[in-house]
C-alpha cells in the first residue's frame, strides 16, 4: 500500500455531497461519512507544469504577477511568467541539475519563489523548502534526509546557516544564492540549452511521480517529509478551482504573506497560476496594511491570527482615540446582523444600526484592508464564530478550511455558495471525509499524500486498512456534512478526575483578547484546568498607553501588573463561558517571555508546540498545582 486514496463511483453531475448517517434514536441522525464527488476528471498523464501551460494558452497577456515597483505594482503576464520560468530552468539544467533531483530552498515569500518553484518543475526537478526560520540543525536533517543535490538560499543569513552544516552534507554539492544574482547568472548559463530540452525534462513526470517533498512543521517531534505527488497538486488545483470560482478566476487578485515554505501558501500559489490570479507578495508584516492598500486584493489568506490582529490593533487605535465604547458597540452590531442573517430575518432597528455603524467604521476597516477583499481563506486554527460574523458584516466571506501537509492543504472548505460559520465546511470535489469511533477525522481522496519519505512504518501507522490518512484530529460532521474541528486527537487532555478536555476550545477564545500572545491549557492528570499565557508584544504597549500606563514597560514588568493580570483573567473569563465548569481554566500564569519559532516553542505557521512547552516550563506548571493545590479560581504571577 502506497497510501494514495482515488475516490471511486459518480463521476458524472448530481448531488454535490454524498452523506452516511448513523441512527441515534431521539437525537436523530450524526453524519459520520461526507463525500462530494470529483468534478474535474483525474489525469494519470498532467504534471504541475501543465497547469502553467494551460493559463498561458488561456490568457497569456493577462497579469499573473505584479511585483514592487517605486511606489506601485509591476505586473507580469502569464506569458512573460513562463518565458521567465524556462530561462532560469535552462540554468538549472546547465548548472548540473538532473531530474528527479531533490533541491533545498530557502526563501522569504517573494515572487522569485514561484518563479524557482515552477523553474524546478521545468527542469525536472523536485523542491524541497526549508522555512526561512530553520536553525542549521533544522536545514541539516531536512537536506541529510532528503537526500538534495542542491541547495538554494536566499539572503546572507541564509547562506549562513547552510554553511554551518555543509561540510556533513556532502552530496550537496549545486548551490546558488538569490542576494548574490542567481537568477542573472542561471538566466545567462541556460542561454545555449535548446528549448527541446526543456520541453522533454517537464514532461518526464505523471501524476504518480514525485511533485515536491514538504516536511512537517515538528510540532509532533523530528520533522517527516510528506511525499506530494504531481496528481496531488494537480487534481486538487482543477477541482478547487471549479468549487472556488466566485474566489479564483482571472479577475481576481491576492497578496501573499504567509509563508511559501509551507503547504498552505504553496498551494494556493499553484491554484493562483492555473487560475490565473495576479498575486503579489509583502513577507514584511509590518509593512502589510501599507501594500493592501496599494495592491487591492480581491481575497486574502491567512492563518486566524492575523484577524485576531487586524480586529485587536482596531478596537486598541479607537481606544486610544477614545472611541473604544463606539467600536465594541459597532462590533456587535455587526454580529448580530451577520447572526439575523443566518436566522431569515434582519429586523429594521438593527439595520439602521448596522447602516449607521457602516458609513462610520465598517467602511474605514474596509480600506485598510484595500477596499476590494471580499474573501478571505483561512486555515490552521479555528477562528470563532465572532470574528467570523464580524467579517461577514464587513463584506468579507472567511472561508474557513481544514488539511494537513499530508493532504496537500484542503480537505475541506467553506464556498461562497455553501458557507458555515462555525465549521471548515464540507468536502472539496474528490474526497471523503469520515469520523472513526473514537472521533478522529479520517480522510481519503485526490490530494492525501502518497508516503512519508523513506519512513514505511510511519506511513502504514497513517492509514487505515481501507486506504484513510488518520488525521490525529478530532472533529464531528453535521447533518449537512460540514466538518467541524474540536482538537488534536493527541493533545486531548484528561484530569484525575477523568473529564475529557479539548485545549483548543479554551485557548482560542483566550488568545483572541488583544493583549494575550499565546495560551497553552494543562492539567493532563491533574484535579483542574490551568494555563501558561504570553504576553503579546507588539499589542502590549498600545494597549498600556490606551490604560494609562508607561508603554515601554518590558514584558516581565508587564507580566507582573496588577492591570495585565485582571486584563488575562478577563480573557479567561471569556475562554470559561464556553465550556462547563469541570474543563474550565481556574488557575494561570503570565510568563514574562514569548514563545517563537526561535526558542522552539512555534512552528512556522506559529502553532504552539506542545510538548516542547510543556517540557521547559515544568517548573511553572508545578507551581500551578504545588503540592496540595486549591481548585478556586486563582491566577498567578
Amino acid at each position: 500500500m502506497n497510501g494514495a486514496y482515488r475516490v471511486e463511483g459518480t463521476r458524472v453531475p448530481g448531488p454535490t455531497l454524498r452523506q452516511h448517517c448513523l441512527s441515534t434514536g431521539t437525537k436523530g441522525a450524526i453524519v459520520n461519512l461526507a463525500e462530494t464527488p470529483i468534478v474535474v476528471p483525474e489525469s494519470a498523464e498532467d504534471n504541475v507544469t501543465d497547469l502553467l501551460e494551460e493559463r498561458v494558452a488561456a490568457t497569456p497577456a493577462g497579469a499573473l504577477f505584479s511585483v514592487p515597483e517605486g511606489e506601485g505594482w509591476r505586473d507580469i503576464s502569464a506569458a512573460a511568467f513562463k518565458e521567465q520560468v524556462v530561462a532560469v530552468a535552462k540554468g538549472l539544467v546547465a548548472g548540473g541539475v538532473e531530474p528527479g533531483d531533490r533541491i533545498g530552498f530557502m526563501c522569504k515569500t517573494k515572487y522569485e519563489w514561484s518563479l524557482l518553484d515552477f523553474a524546478l518543475f521545468y527542469a525536472g526537478a523536485v523542491m524541497v523548502p526549508v522555512y526561512e526560520t530553520s536553525s542549521p540543525s533544522q536545514v541539516h536533517w531536512i537536506l541529510e534526509d532528503s537526500g538534495a543535490r542542491g541547495m538554494i538560499t536566499e539572503t546572507a543569513d541564509h547562506a549562513a546557516r547552510f554553511d554551518e552544516v555543509e561540510a556533513d552534507l556532502p552530496r550537496v554539492s549545486l548551490k546558488w544564492n538569490l542576494d548574490r544574482g542567481a537568477i542573472e547568472r542561471l538566466t545567462e548559463a541556460g542561454a545555449e540549452v535548446p528549448d527541446e530540452e526543456i520541453e522533454r525534462r517537464r514532461s518526464i513526470a505523471n501524476g504518480d511521480d514525485i511533485a515536491t517533498l514538504i516536511y512537517t512543521s515538528g510540532s509532533t517531534g523530528r520533522p517527516k517529509g510528506c511525499v506530494l505527488t504531481h496528481a496531488n497538486f494537480v487534481g486538487l488545483a482543477r477541482n478547487s478551482a471549479s468549487a472556488l470560482s466566485e474566489v479564483v478566476n482571472p479577475a481576481s487578485s491576492t497578496l501573499l504573506f504567509i509563508t511559501l515554505a509551507h503547504v498552505f501558501a504553496r498551494f494556493i500559489s499553484v491554484l493562483a497560476v492555473y487560475g490565473g490570479v495576479r498575486v503579489g507578495h509583502q513577507a514584511d508584516t509590518t509593512q502589510l496594511l501599507p501594500a493592501l492598500g496599494s495592491f487591492h486584493p480581491t481575497f486574502l489568506l491567512a492563518v486566524p491570527r492575523v484577524f485576531e490582529k487586524v480586529y485587536n490593533s482596531a478596537e486598541q487605535k479607537a481606544e486610544g482615540d477614545g472611541k473604544g465604547k463606539i467600536f465594541r458597540r459597532a462590533a456587535q452590531v455587526a454580529v448580530d446582523y451577520s447572526e439575523a442573517q443566518d436566522a431569515g430575518r434582519v429586523p429594521l432597528m438593527l439595520d439602521l444600526k448596522f447602516r449607521l455603524f457602516d458609513k462610520l467604521v465598517f467602511s474605514k476597516l474596509r480600506a485598510r484592508l484595500g477596499g476590494q477583499v471580499a474573501y478571505a481563506v483561512s486555515g490552521s486554527a479555528p477562528l470563532g464564530r465572532y470574528l467570523g460574523h464580524f467579517y461577514r458584516s464587513l463584506g468579507i466571506k472567511i472561508l474557513e478550511g481544514y488539511g494537513l501537509t499530508e493532504t496537500t492543504a484542503p480537505v475541506t472548505v467553506n464556498v461562497p455558495d455553501r458557507f458555515k460559520i462555525g465549521t471548515v465546511g464540507p468536502p472539496l470535489p474528490g474526497h471523503r471525509v469520515r469520523i472513526a469511533e473514537d472521533g478522529e477525522i479520517e480522510v481519503a481522496g485526490i490530494d492525501v499524500f502518497r508516503e512519508y519519505w523513506q519512513n514505511p512504518e510511519a506511513t502504514q501507522a497513517a492509514f487505515t486498512e481501507d486506504g484513510f490518512f488518520k488525521t490525529g484530529d478530532v472533529g464531528t460532521l453535521d447533518a449537512d456534512g460540514y466538518l467541524t474541528i474540536t482538537g488534536r486527537k493527541k493533545e486531548i487532555i484528561v484530569t484525575a478526575g477523568g473529564k475529557n478536555v479539548a485545549p483548543a476550545v479554551l485557548e482560542d477564545p483566550i488568545r483572541s483578547n488583544s493583549i494575550v500572545g499565546q495560551v497553552v491549557v494543562v492539567g493532563e492528570q491533574k484535579p483542574f484546568i490551568a494555563a501558561l499565557v504570553t504576553l503579546d508584544r507588539e499589542m502590549l504597549p498600545t494597549w498600556l498607553e490606551n490604560h494609562g500606563e508607561n508603554g515601554s514597560m518590558t514584558l516581565e514588568e508587564a507580566a507582573a501588573h496588577p492591570k495585565v493580570q485582571a486584563e488575562v483573567q478577563r480573557a479567561v473569563d471569556h475562554g470559561n463561558s464556553f465550556v462547563s465548569r469541570a474543563e474550565s481554566v481556574r488557575k494561570f500564569v503570565v510568563l514574562p517571555t514569548e514563545f517563537t519559532q526561535e526558542s522552539g516553542h512555534l512552528t512556522p505557521k506559529l502553532s504552539i508546540k506542545r510538548d516542547n512547552i510543556l517540557r521547559d516550563y515544568a517548573g511553572e506548571v508545578h507551581k500551578l498545582y504545588g503540592d496540595n493545590p486549591k481548585t478556586e479560581a486563582v491566577s498567578l504571577k
